[in-house]
């Protein structure tokens, strides 16, 4: 079985050109830049960019307030932790100063307790 061509070289050829053509009228039917249509997808594509621009200036406001608040809210809990710090420290040098206070009394008891107890020791009669 044997197929003849039947589109030869200038046939092809022909239809190369004519698909050519074909894209070369079609780009000129296009139309131009001062076409009412075009002119109004510009105007359309325009505010559909400006609109997302808009957006998306808010929604940066939006993050940003949100990163003043937070930051707002970190140094209030600073400020919060710093002056707790200082009360703890202030409440253990009173302590630590009323134990230095209370401890000569505490020595003087204990020499008074130790020696009452060697009076009650000696009234007895001491050592066997």
């Amino acid at each position: 079985m044997s197929f003849t061509s039947q589109n030869g070289l200038s046939d092809r050829l022909e239809a190369s050109q004519k698909a050519k053509q074909a894209l070369l009228e079609k780009f000129r039917s296009r139309p131009g830049a001062d076409d009412p249509e075009f002119l109004k997808r510009q105007a359309e594509r325009r505010a559909i960019a400006e609109a997302r621009a808009e957006r998306e200036a808010a929604k940066e406001a939006i993050r940003k307030a949100e990163q003043e608040r937070l930051a707002a809210e970190e140094a209030v809990r600073k400020e919060a932790e710093r002056i707790a710090a200082e009360e703890a420290e202030l409440k253990r040098l009173e302590e630590e100063e009323a134990r230095a206070k209370a401890r000569p009394k505490q020595i003087y008891r204990e020499i008074a307790a130790y020696a009452e107890a060697r009076a009650r020791a000696a009234a007895k009669g001491g050592r066997r």
